[in-house]
């Protein structure tokens, strides 16, 4: 069995102390993380390393950056979503780790917020999102199982959020956004916290403002899409909004998928 898990951190440095304690408690195998705000050489790696992970970044100053961490071995670790060589922003990071049958491909990923609406930066959202489809198609060719993980910024259906009217002129609910999450269905990908759990109010943040924690006022922007190959293995798959309640939290939560692959022995 192996746990896969998804969490923007909003600040690595900030979140230290809370993201040790996650990991000691519930031993995910590997953690996607996503907004680090680190540079790679800045990157705190040692106390995660103590604890037994591997660890690759795609780091940006002040900012936006990816991880991956890995009890595992990580091979062939590949930063930035192609079709973009001018796009600068730390976005993504790609990995694989050996399993039986094969190679298991993970993705970080932190998509553009796309806000305010009107400027340039929603076009660049919907542009990272066709080039991610791009990406998922080519992927598909090699039959290998693939999780994408990370925060894609987007409210997939009005049950996603306490309130939805509050996101009718949000980047995040946008038809545009909705209709480029769903092209990823179209290829073959499955959302794994919907294969798991249907119900509404399940929800992967919680903003900082008017008590949206205390409220349960969340919306779900947090996923994992998985191929046709990683859906077959898929077991379970929870929000852990426990640790939204603890002490200089980040607004977003792990999300945590279990598949039944055997890592290969290093």
């Amino acid at each position: 069995m192996i746990t896969i898990a998804t969490w923007n951190i909003n600040g690595v440095k900030a979140r230290i102390e809370t993201a040790l304690e996650w990991l000691k408690q519930d031993t995910p195998d590997i953690v996607c993380l996503q907004e680090i705000k680190s540079v790679d050489e800045a990157f705190p790696r040692e106390p995660f390393e103590a604890l037994g992970y591997n660890v690759v970044t795609h780091g940006q100053k002040g900012f936006n950056g990816v991880a991956i961490l890995s009890r595992f071995p990580l091979e062939d670790a590949t930063p930035r979503l192609p079709g973009d060589d001018g796009d600068e922003q730390a976005r993504f990071i790609e990995a694989v780790i050996s399993v039986d049958g094969g190679s298991l491909r993970v993705v970080s990923l932190y998509l553009p917020n796309g806000n305010p609406l009107g400027t340039e930066k929603f076009p660049y959202k919907l542009g990272w999102m066709n080039r991610l489809e791009a990406f998922a198609a080519d992927r598909l060719g090699l039959e290998e199982p693939l999780v994408l993980a990370g925060d894609y910024n987007v409210i997939p259906e009005p049950r996603d959020a306490k309130n939805p009217q509050d996101w009718v002129n949000d980047a995040l609910f946008q038809p545009e956004s909705r209709g480029a999450f769903r092209a990823l269905q179209s290829l073959g990908y499955m959302d794994a916290l919907r294969a798991c759990n249907d119900a509404a109010g399940v929800y992967s943040f919680w903003d900082y403002q008017a008590g949206a924690w205390q409220k349960n006022n969340g919306i779900r922007i947090d996923h994992l899409m998985l191929s046709p190959q990683a859906a077959d293995r898929l077991t379970a798959c929870e929000v852990v909004s426990r640790v939204r309640a603890w002490d200089k939290p980040s607004d977003h939560v792990p999300v945590v998928a279990s598949f039944d692959f055997q890592p290969l022995p290093n």
